[in-house]
């Protein structure tokens, strides 16, 4: 794994940390704080995304489309990542 790809892990999980249990963050959010100076951050959506996919298998996160948990590797177009809670188990 890459600095940066280990870089986008922990900026979702610490994204998700300063957020009320249930809420989501964007991809977009991780990529930003992981290059915040310039408009870089989009070349980081796709490894953003990846990052999000490997904390779905770690069974840290779980990604979301219209506010429904889905399929991380089937998911299309713009994606939540919200951390794994109760409401998750089952």
């Amino acid at each position: 794994m890459s600095d940066v790809d280990a870089a986008l892990e922990t900026a979702i999980l610490d994204l998700l940390a300063h957020r009320d249990e249930g809420k989501t963050i964007c991809v977009s959010e991780a990529a930003r704080a992981v290059r915040p100076d310039d408009e870089s951050w989009r070349e980081l959506m796709e490894p953003a995304r990846a990052a999000a996919r490997r904390l779905v298998a770690a069974g840290e996160v779980v990604i979301t489309q219209g506010g429904e948990v889905v399929d991380p590797g089937t998911a299309r177009g713009p994606i939540r990542v919200r951390r794994v809670g109760s409401h998750d188990a089952g």
